[in-house]
């Protein structure tokens, strides 16, 4: 899935989400499943916040695709929501999908860029890159 817009000015996950859908997603992935009870209670320990501001942000939070509400057993029992995906499978995506996008819209700036801050990546990283290059050379595609 897709998220809509990308938040330049905002960091981690306010980029891809309004400041109370990151806060209930953090929740949701957090405790795996909740009620809508659940993760206001959760968040009014932060800051006081409504039942219904909370219910309204997760209904759209479903709408968007990013909660999906269990069934529930029977009438009168509480619904209980959960994340589509994982914190790690969603931000894998969403950086995937923005570096894609990135890269066929200003192809070699992106490369610059990221050659400029390769200082601050992980060797693991940096291997995974040499690895990626090695390959490509090999092929042919450099």
């Amino acid at each position: 899935m897709k998220v809509d817009k990308y938040n330049m000015n905002e960091e981690g996950l306010n980029r891809f989400f309004g400041p109370l859908e990151a806060r209930i997603m953090e929740r949701v992935w957090e405790t795996g499943k909740a009620s809508i009870k659940e993760v206001q209670e959760l968040l009014d320990r932060e800051s006081p916040i409504s039942f219904n501001a909370v219910m309204t942000v997760m209904n759209r939070l479903c709408e968007k695709g990013h909660l999906i509400r269990l069934a529930k057993q029977s009438r009168g029992q509480v619904s209980y929501y959960s994340a589509v995906q994982t914190k790690e499978q969603f931000l894998n995506e969403q950086t995937r999908v923005l570096a894609d996008g990135l890269m066929t819209d200003f192809g070699a700036l992106v490369v610059n860029h990221l050659i400029d801050s390769l200082d601050q990546a992980d060797p693991q990283s940096i291997e995974r890159l040499e690895q990626k290059l090695r390959e490509m050379k090999s092929r042919g595609e450099s």
